[in-house]
């Protein structure tokens, strides 16, 4: 019996599929790597994140916009810190009746003039406190009048980020 044409092509059809291999086209693959390897590049350096020291509990809050690079006051229970190097003791600070803390002064203006850091190219007007959430408010508001008297006029505090449940 003879076979159609319809079913000749079938078998043809069938036939070429067998003795072909399927390969990839590595020029495609690797375009696609490497589009893949610049969008992780220029992603992963738009977040700047505030290294956070055990010592230091920071407060929660809802807020979106990201830090900027700038110069870090840590302050804990014991003592304020500008780039891991303690520049005084808290409870000197709270016993002094001043509104400023003259060696926080002296440090941020050795910073404005580039002693502490020479290097580093970043904000010289800004300045990010990271308090512990156990800080007296007193504490902060002294830390804060020094920085806006040593010429910091943007001045931010640190939090953690809430988690979207809100927990």
């Amino acid at each position: 019996m003879k076979d159609s044409r319809r079913i000749k092509r079938i078998i043809r059809h069938h036939q070429r599929g067998q003795n072909s291999t399927a390969s990839l086209n590595m020029v495609s693959l690797m375009d696609i790597f490497t589009i893949l390897v610049f969008f992780l590049l220029v992603s992963s350096t738009d977040s700047e994140i505030l290294p956070t020291p055990k010592a230091v509990n920071l407060p929660e809050s809802s807020a979106e916009k990201l830090p900027m690079q700038t110069l870090v006051i840590m302050v804990n229970g014991r003592d304020i810190r500008i780039n891991d190097k303690i520049i005084v003791p808290v409870k000197q600070v709270m016993a002094n009746q001043k509104t400023s803390i003259p060696a926080l002064r002296q440090a941020l203006n050795d910073y404005r003039k580039g002693v502490s850091s020479r290097t580093v190219k970043i904000n010289r007007s800004a300045v990010t406190i990271m308090g512990d959430r156990k800080i007296p408010y007193k504490l902060l508001k002294k830390i804060m009048l020094t920085c806006a008297g040593s010429k910091f006029t943007h001045i931010s505090l640190a939090v953690l980020k809430k988690s979207a449940g809100g927990i």
